[in-house]
């Protein structure tokens, strides 16, 4: 089984908008809806688990009666202190469901042009590993600053990629992977492959895809936007 794990509990404060940016409504629906479209009409997804605050859990429900046309959908899990204590609220509520070798497939809310190609691809090729993450190798020369000011070193742009979401590991030992950082060195994680690396697991890479960008910025928005008019216009030519 293949249960996708959304996360929505950001509060998108780099973007300074007066709601977290995954609730903007670009077209006809909010950018949360786009993924939850994909991965509900994606035979390889089982399942949907979403982490949000509480008080966007009603509307969220209204939009997946849009959104979710497969019902795929499992129920929330409350955000943590960080995105990787949010992961772990997931993979708890996930347990009591799945099997410990099933995979957890996961995404961000604020990405909502994941392609049914990259489910495809992460869902296919992690089969006999304990996970997988679409990449992107880096186009740029990259140095070393300590202080952002003086360059003191160059990296090999060759062995050094850009990792994205989605992130798909084996429930069971990702889970115990998670467990063995906490209560602090979890709080220290910046991307969901840190800790099955820490672990030692079997992690893999595939091409990522760059249409698949995260809405940080009002400049992403704006490109999204951008996007889905333009969709818009093509379909009305049709």
């Amino acid at each position: 089984m293949n249960i996708a794990l959304i996360l929505s509990g950001g509060t998108g404060t780099r973007l300074k908008s007066d709601i977290p940016k995954q609730y903007i409504k670009v077209g006809s629906q909010p950018i949360i809806s786009y993924c939850i479209q994909t991965l509900s009409t994606h035979n390889l997804v089982d399942g949907i688990q979403i982490v949000a605050e509480p008080k966007w859990q009603e509307s969220i429900r209204l939009w997946i009666k849009e959104s979710d046309p497969e019902g795929k959908f499992k129920g929330f899990s409350v955000p943590g202190k960080n995105r990787q204590l949010s992961i772990l609220n997931g993979l708890e509520d996930i347990r009591s469901y799945a099997q410990k070798d099933d995979y957890i497939f996961i995404h961000d809310a604020a990405r909502p042009l994941l392609s049914k190609k990259q489910i495809f691809d992460c869902l296919s090729q992690v089969k006999g590993h304990d996970g997988l993450m679409p990449a992107l190798p880096m186009k740029d020369t990259v140095y070393r600053s300590k202080d952002g000011k003086q360059v003191f070193g160059l990296l090999n742009r060759s062995e050094i990629y850009a990792g994205q979401a989605p992130e798909v590991f084996r429930i069971g030992p990702y889970y115990e992977a998670n467990v063995r950082l906490l209560p602090d060195q979890i709080l220290a994680i910046n991307g969901s492959a840190e800790p099955a690396i820490l672990a030692g697991l079997d992690i893999i890479m595939i091409p990522g895809e760059e249409s698949n960008f995260k809405i940080t910025t009002k400049a992403d928005l704006e490109r999204f936007q951008k996007l889905i008019e333009e969709a818009g216009k093509g379909a009305g030519q049709e």
